[in-house]
């Protein structure tokens, strides 16, 4: 006699729920420890082969010439933070923009592609002496270099993501008679919002190199990080040198967290919808 096969139950068929992402200590331990292991190893390469302070200092001494001009350098590091951050707020502007204007219009990628492309190859240092000129001394430069340095990921991932929107989500919106605006806003910018977000990651750090050169370049510049290293270094004194430029890394860690921070927060689908 053959068993008769009955459909399975709701219950049975019923994937179990996801459960609830929780807070694990080896998210802090992991980048401690790394942390823990590159001082060391610095540390034991400076005691191990006597290097001179004025060419490496070690951990020690960068600590110590941080505590010599605390006030200074933590001024210093709140200057070249406002002026990363707004470079960054004009190159998202600008290459958000441009992004667009590329994924929307056949023929202004064809005009414009090639330049964008050429302008992003040119040595950014090569042309520093060139703005300094074009903009004078102070804030200008920096911005335009911080703005040259992090605007074309912006630009690539913008117009990567506007032209990779799903078919069946263009297909589906097609169906319900939406207008292209109405496409556009809801259909392929959320789609391109994690490449998009991919660019942003990709500028922040860029913007910050983009600020230390400008101000290492711009001589009448009095304020930012960038300055303390040329200044610095050219006294001998490395240890301070060090302390500006480790305050420069920890600028950008911070900035690039808090952006991936802004994308969780933003984007919960994507953390619930990929593997």
């Amino acid at each position: 006699m053959q068993d008769t096969l009955t459909p399975p139950s709701e219950a049975a068929v019923a994937r179990p729920a996801r459960p609830a992402r929780r807070f694990s200590p080896s998210v802090v331990a992991w980048p401690v420890l790394g942390i823990v292991v590159t001082i060391t190893a610095w540390w034991a390469v400076v005691e191990i082969f006597e290097i001179q302070p004025i060419i490496l200092p070690s951990p020690v001494d960068v600590f110590e010439g941080f505590r010599t001009y605390p006030e200074l350098l933590l001024q210093t590091t709140w200057d070249t933070v406002r002026v990363t951050l707004i470079g960054f707020a004009l190159s998202v502007v600008v290459g958000m923009a441009l992004g667009t204007a590329i994924a929307a219009w056949k023929p202004f990628e064809r005009a414009f592609g090639p330049l964008l492309v050429a302008l992003n190859a040119v040595p950014k240092v090569a042309i520093a002496p060139l703005m300094i000129a074009w903009f004078g001394f102070g804030t200008k430069p920096v911005l335009a270099m911080a703005f040259l340095l992090c605007f074309f990921p912006i630009v690539l991932s913008t117009a990567t993501g506007l032209a990779s929107t799903p078919a069946d989500l263009a297909e589906l919106a097609r169906s319900l008679d939406a207008t292209r605006t109405q496409t556009f806003l809801r259909v392929r910018v959320p789609a391109a919002l994690p490449q998009i977000f991919v660019g942003l990651k990709l500028a922040m750090p860029l913007a910050v190199i983009g600020v230390a050169v400008g101000e290492m370049q711009s001589g009448g510049v009095d304020e930012g990080l960038g300055t303390i290293i040329v200044q610095t270094a050219g006294q001998g004194d490395t240890a301070t040198a060090f302390a500006a430029l480790t305050l420069m890394a920890i600028v950008s860690i911070i900035l690039y967290y808090a952006l991936v921070l802004i994308e969780r927060l933003a984007l919960p689908w994507v953390r619930g919808t990929t593997a």
